[in-house]
Formats: C-alpha cells, sequence, structure tokens
C-alpha cells in the first residue's frame, strides 16, 4: 500500500468543508473559497499562517479530477530563484519595507505609476515569491474572528478527539501515569470509544480510532488539535482512506472543542472521583470500570444540552444515517498497519524493535518497507515503495540456520576446466616469434 503523500494530506484537510459536501449551490463554491483563504493553517514546512483562494481553488479541481493524487505537489524547477531584474527586485523589496501594509497589488501599481516597469508587464506572483523569499509576505492583521456556539444536526457527522492527563497505575512494579484517549460525537454527546493507556502517542490514538470505528461507525469530520500525535502520517493516511476529514484545530484555541472540554471535566468529576484505588492493580482494571460506567451510566443519563435526552437515545436517533464500514470492516486491520523503511543486511536480515527479521534473499543490500502490526508487534511482510509485496519476514532463527542447507552461486557449482590453448596472447606469441599457428582440431573443425 503507498504512502499517502503528507502535503497531499494537508491539501486534503483545508478542501475538507469543500469535499465533504454533496453538493454546492450556485456561487456557493467561492464563497467557500473566501473562508478558507480567511482562515489559519499550520502549513508543513512553512511559517505560513495563509493559503491563497486562487491555490485553494486550484487544489478543489486537482482534486476533482484526480482526487487524492491531484494534490501530491510537483516541485517547481525555477525554485528559489526570481526571474526579476535586480534593479527591479530593491525598488519592490524597498515598496515593501516603507509600507509593510502594502499589499502585492498596490506595490505593482506604485511601480507602474513611478514608471519603474511598463504597465502589466510585473507578475503579482513574482513579486509575492519574492517577498516571501524575504519574510516580507505576511498578510495584514484581521479583525477579531466571530465566535458562535454550534451543534452538528446528526451523530456521525463530526467526531472530536482529544487525550486528558488521568490518575496514576501500577505497571510492572512502577507507578505509571495514564493518558485518557477520548473520541466524542457532536451531536449526540456519546463517547465512540475511549481508553486510558500508558501514553498519548499516534499508536494510542490509532488504538482507540480502530475500536470506535468498529462499535460507533465512520464519521465524516474528525476534530484534533495540533499535537504530534494527530499530526502523525499514519493517523491522516487511515483518515483518508476512509473518507473522514481530518481538520485540526489552530493552535491555543481550545474554544473549537467545548463539549469534549466538558467530558472531561465530567470524567473527573462523576468517575475519577468515585474511583476505589484499592481494586486497581493494573490499567486493565482502570479500563474496564471505564468502560462499565461508560455504559451503565455515562451514557444512560439524561443530558442537558440534549433537551434531556440520552447521550444513547440521541445516538441512536440517527442510526440510519451512520456511515457503517461494510465490507471495508475486513480490510480495516490492513489500514492500520505501519510501513517502515529498513536497509536489508548482507545475510539477508532487517531489525524491527530490537528484533532481527530474515527476509527473502535477493533483497541484500536493498532498502524495502516493512508491513507492521503496531499493536502487536508483529511483521507481516516486505514490500517495495511502490506497495507491491515482496515476501514475508520471518524471525531469525541462528541456531536453526546452522543446519540449513545454503543456496549456492550457479558459479560455485561447477568445476573451472581447462583454459583453451588458444588465446590472444598466444596467437600473438606465436606470430611475434614466427611459429606456426596451430589451432585445435574441435577449433578448426568448426571454421570447415
Amino acid at each position: 500500500m503507498k504512502e499517502v503523500d503528507p502535503l497531499a494530506l494537508f491539501r486534503l484537510s483545508v478542501l475538507g468543508p469543500l469535499v465533504s459536501r454533496e453538493r454546492l449551490e450556485r456561487g456557493e463554491l467561492q464563497q467557500l473559497i473566501g473562508e478558507l483563504s480567511a482562515r489559519e493553517y499550520a502549513i508543513p514546512n512553512s511559517k505560513r499562517r495563509h493559503v491563497g483562494a486562487k491555490t485553494i481553488e486550484a487544489w478543489y479541481y486537482a482534486w476533482r479530477s484526480r482526487g487524492l493524487d491531484g494534490l501530491v505537489p510537483k516541485p517547481r524547477a525555477d525554485r528559489g530563484a526570481s526571474k526579476i531584474a535586480a534593479a527591479l527586485q530593491e525598488a519592490i523589496l524597498a515598496a515593501k519595507r516603507a509600507n509593510p501594509r502594502r499589499s502585492v497589488r498596490q506595490i505593482v501599481r506604485l511601480l507602474e505609476a513611478a514608471g519603474t516597469v511598463s504597465a502589466k508587464t510585473l507578475s503579482r506572483s513574482a513579486v509575492h515569491r519574492l517577498l516571501q523569499q524575504h519574510g516580507l509576505s505576511r498578510c495584514a492583521a484581521h479583525q477579531p474572528e466571530e465566535r458562535r456556539s454550534f451543534a452538528a444536526e446528526f451523530a456521525g457527522s463530526i467526531w472530536y478527539g482529544d487525550v486528558m492527563h488521568g490518575p496514576r497505575v501500577p505497571h510492572k512494579g512502577q507507578l505509571r501515569k495514564a493518558f485518557l484517549v477520548s473520541l466524542f460525537d457532536d451531536a449526540s454527546r456519546l463517547v465512540a470509544h475511549s481508553a486510558f493507556c500508558l501514553g498519548e502517542t499516534a499508536l494510542d490514538v490509532e488504538g482507540v480510532l480502530k475500536q470506535a470505528l468498529l462499535r460507533r461507525g465512520v464519521p465524516l469530520k474528525l476534530v484534533v488539535d495540533n499535537g504530534a500525535a494527530y499530526r502523525a502520517h499514519t493517523l491522516q493516511g487511515i483518515c483518508a482512506r476512509l473518507g473522514i476529514q481530518l481538520i485540526f484545530c489552530r493552535p491555543y484555541a481550545p474554544e473549537g472543542k467545548g463539549k469534549l472540554e466538558r467530558w472531561h471535566r465530567t470524567v473527573r468529576e462523576q468517575f475519577l472521583a468515585e474511583l476505589d484505588e484499592r481494586h486497581i492493580a493494573g490499567l486493565e482494571d482502570l479500563n474496564a470500570r471505564l468502560w462499565a460506567w461508560l455504559e451503565q451510566v455515562y451514557h444512560r443519563s439524561e443530558h442537558a444540552g440534549l433537551a434531556g435526552m440520552t447521550p444513547l437515545a440521541r445516538y441512536q436517533r440517527d442510526l440510519g444515517r451512520i456511515r457503517t464500514l461494510g465490507a471495508r470492516a475486513t480490510q480495516l486491520d490492513a489500514l492500520f498497519h505501519h510501513r517502515i523503511a529498513r536497509f536489508v543486511r548482507k545475510d539477508g536480515t532487517a531489525s524491527f524493535l530490537g528484533r532481527r527479521f530474515e527476509l527473502p534473499y535477493e533483497l541484500a543490500g536493498k532498502t524495502v518497507r516493512l508491513v507492521v502490526d503496531p499493536h502487536a508487534q508483529r511483521v507481516l511482510g516486505v514490500e517495495d515503495d511502490q506497495g507491491r509485496r515482496l515476501g514475508e519476514a520471518t524471525p531469525l532463527d541462528e541456531i536453526g540456520n546452522a543446519h540449513r542447507a545454503r543456496r549456492k552461486s550457479a558459479g560455485a557449482a561447477v568445476d573451472i576446466a581447462p583454459r583453451s590453448a588458444v588465446n590472444l596472447v598466444e596467437i600473438a606469441h606465436r606470430q611475434y616469434h614466427g611459429l606456426p599457428n596451430e589451432l585445435p582440431n574441435d577449433l578448426s573443425s568448426k571454421e570447415d
């Protein structure tokens, strides 16, 4: 399975409000593009926070034409170089520094009015790239962003994901802090799945997401923060393949996940406050009580924000609209497999988590991708960078290899025959010294 390009995943996340709509009314496309261009984004490998409307529009039509492949960036041949003359570059930079609020359009008009350039000969995109290279392309300040309370119309439309610091639990003779990883449905306040983990890594988040998908279907949108666990390419690839729009909240802006913050407060006040730690011998005991409390208490309690309905009843009201995994349920494990690049040693082995695995010997000296089940910590096979399967991966058995017959090269199994008496050196020697050029009978017969 080929890796999804991280920039393509980011572009898909920007296009989320467009691609998740079944149809757009007349004029609505440009309106949504304008709203998206006004937002701030955590752009990979960039200090910028905004994406232009024309860029978003180009991404949208590329996605409609070729899907996710259309969003894979193509490197510019002239990247890092400006075609603007050096003197004109200085004039552009001076105009921007003199008044940082000047837009690219204003700078072009100023230079045209001053006679520095002829009308309609200076490309605005070229000016923008020049300003960007010199760190002068920051946008002017915006008006304060308007915030309003909202609720999803149907269950399964929006899920929120977040992590809460939990209690310390015994683990292998030590006390370890537990972290509560939760996925929460906006419309019904139902917890799709939640579990205490010993970390807050991408692997922990993916484990909770997998169970949530099996239990509660596939959401249209998943809103998460900008933590490294949610930015992992593996999580983004899973969401892209399942058609889940992954939305990242802006840093230091928790207002967008108020319902999930309220859920965390409920956990502290109603679950952790009532927990008897004498019955908690490890993480398994803690989760067993969490899941029992969720199903027996939380999901069956009337909720003020649901006009007195319980989260479970509100969720069940929209069961007909929930997207199920369907036939994809049989492929779900494969969607959560990780691909890890490894160099194959000369002995045909590669390492994973401190263990060595034997691969097909013809892969020795090459870089391949190990297909692993990260939750079971098992290596399942080997692929190339195009996702084509190359064979199995088996744990190294050094003792067994001591008695295994080796495959030898074809040349090693053949006895070397005596060299022919006729060769270029002998012919030159006979001609130089005037000796008769006698050929063996078998070569003479071939010439007849």
